[in-house]
């Protein structure tokens, strides 16, 4: 019989504060895994260089003890993001250098096994592989995470399902985890399909009041399926105590000039919403069945994939429809001064995402999947 954790008391639900940003700030998490610069596998050597960085909140632990996780502070611009970055990522880089170790960001490493990574130590970390097991376990994956400051809470739920329609051009762009364990999975982003086997995450409900959500989330407490909010792992979610929406649909993305884009287009998505419910706009949504679809194709095709544009079942190439977007978010992008930062999104299906560019450089070199490595390796110019 499995263990149950003990139930609060059931009843009406508690209500969830949300900060609220007075104004659209931005925070960017960037995830990388720790190369042994020799042999191009992971290393479990997360703990001694968090050790040797010291005291630092821009530079955190993660799950297993191949990663570590560089964070900024609040910023309002992208260009301020990504020299808050910079600055951590160059003291950080020495660290790993010194030790024998390389930065690398994907979504998932080629070839590493699952089996040989180690826990980080931590009840939260313990308890979370207690309970999803196996697939727990298998979580051998990278992602960006970037919050995007909203001013009240009343807004967050139609941003969050409105945000979803973009859903598709969002991951299409940075897939960067084709390989997984040594073979191609045929998947532009195995990591999207690989994270959303645990209980908590995947697609967000498609709530259209806050109460909804805090309805939510007491009745996750209540059955033991969450202790705490931070539990709930969206793709797109909340993040009340921060005064944010977090945007997590992203695969690793390996240099700071695609991160850049992509921070931008969120920056600028979740902007344009925001105001558009200022206006007294009804944001479009789609049935919570396209969104799931448009999900698994841009995992499954990338920047190739068809995808469904609204409630009509209407369909196009994600790389046509980005082409309107970004000359939709122009105006917005220039307000947000990241008008330059925006214009580059469309660089990528023009230089190629990274799971292309990691099957190109398999091809080049005979399926050496340790040559992937170092081409991603090499991307990170700081």
């Amino acid at each position: 019989m499995s263990s149950v954790p003990a139930k609060p008391a059931a009843g009406k639900p508690d209500r969830i504060d949300f900060a609220g940003s007075p104004r659209p700030t931005l925070g960017v998490e960037w995830e990388f895994a720790l190369i042994d610069a020799k042999t191009r596998d992971l290393s479990n050597e997360a703990a001694a260089v968090i050790a040797d960085v010291g005291e630092n909140p821009r530079i955190h632990k993660e799950l297993l003890r191949n990663t570590i996780e560089v964070v900024t502070g609040v910023c309002d611009t992208v260009d301020e993001a990504m020299a808050d970055l910079r600055t951590t990522l160059g003291s950080a880089r020495e660290i790993v250098h010194d030790r024998g170790m390389e930065l690398f960001c994907a979504g998932t490493h080629p070839f590493a096994s699952w089996s040989a990574q180690k826990l980080t130590d931590g009840q939260r970390y313990a308890e979370l592989i207690n309970r999803t097991q196996w697939w727990g376990r298998q979580m051998l994956i990278w992602g960006v995470h970037v919050h995007v400051g909203v001013s009240s809470a009343h807004k967050v739920m139609p941003i969050i399902s409105s945000l979803l329609n973009q859903y598709p051009h969002l991951l299409a762009l940075s897939a960067s985890s084709p390989f997984w364990a040594g073979e191609d999975t045929g998947y532009a982003s195995n990591r999207a399909m690989m994270f959303q086997q645990l209980p908590t995450a995947g697609l967000p409900f498609q709530f259209e009041k806050w109460r909804q959500f805090e309805r939510f989330v007491h009745d996750q407490k209540t059955t033991g399926i969450i202790d705490h909010i931070n539990e709930i792992r969206w793709d797109i979610r909340p993040s009340p105590h921060l005064g944010t929406v977090e945007v997590r649909v992203f695969d690793g993305v390996s240099n700071l000039r695609e991160l850049s884009a992509l921070v931008a287009l969120t920056h600028c998505l979740v902007v344009d919403l925001d105001r558009r419910l200022d206006a007294g706009e009804q944001l479009p949504v789609m049935p919570p069945w396209h969104v799931q679809e448009n999900k698994w194709r841009a995992a499954r095709y990338g920047l190739d994939a068809i995808i469904i544009l609204d409630a009509d079942s209407n369909e196009r190439l994600v790389t046509e429809d980005l082409d309107d977007l970004l000359t939709r978010l122009q105006p917005v992008a220039e307000s947000l001064h990241c008008a330059d930062e925006l214009a580059a999104v469309a660089d990528i299906p023009r230089r190629g995402a990274s799971y292309q560019r990691q099957h190109k450089v398999a091809d080049d070199n005979g399926g050496d999947l340790r040559a992937v490595v170092d081409s991603l390796v090499g991307e990170l110019d700081v």
